[in-house]
């Protein structure tokens, strides 16, 4: 089930807390709303369009904190491009981005947004993950985390 905003985008938090807010709202959803409001007209590998819309919602793009990309690793170089790029070896706080390279083989695969760090692990709200919005959790330092966008919220 979508959940659509009546002034269009939502209100609540602030900083870090407000897209994290924003992507849970969306958890089960398919990814057809977050390609197709990036402008594609059929699926696309869509977790960094979630990532998108969900800062879009907060405003987060109009002020430069977030980028709109579609690719990873776009995404993950506007970051090592501003200073805001942290590797794995970083913990991470509510509302950083988190690049994943699954096959170790140097290509950015996937993001997902940070909700909360609680007793070593790391927990996100991702999309693309099994085609849907989904949370998932990683210990600190998993080896298939290349590291963090962190933005200045």
């Amino acid at each position: 089930m979508l959940r659509y905003y009546v002034f269009g985008r939502i209100p609540t938090g602030t900083g870090s807390q407000a897209i994290v807010q924003v992507a849970l709202t969306q958890e089960g959803n398919g990814g057809d709303t977050y390609w197709s409001w990036y402008g594609f007209a059929q699926r696309e590998e869509w977790c960094a369009c979630f990532v998108s819309w969900c800062a879009d919602q907060c405003g987060y793009i109009e002020a430069g904190v977030i980028p709109k990309f579609s690719l990873c690793s776009a995404g993950m170089e506007w970051f090592e491009s501003q200073g805001q790029f942290m590797d794995g070896s970083y913990v991470p706080a509510t509302g950083d981005l988190v690049f994943f390279d699954w096959e170790n083989d140097g290509s950015i695969d996937h993001v997902g947004i940070v909700e909360s760090v609680v007793d070593g692990n790391i927990y996100t709200v991702e999309g693309n993950s099994g085609d849907k919005v989904a949370r998932r959790s990683y210990p600190i330092g998993y080896g298939q985390i290349v590291g963090y966008g962190v933005p200045a919220y």
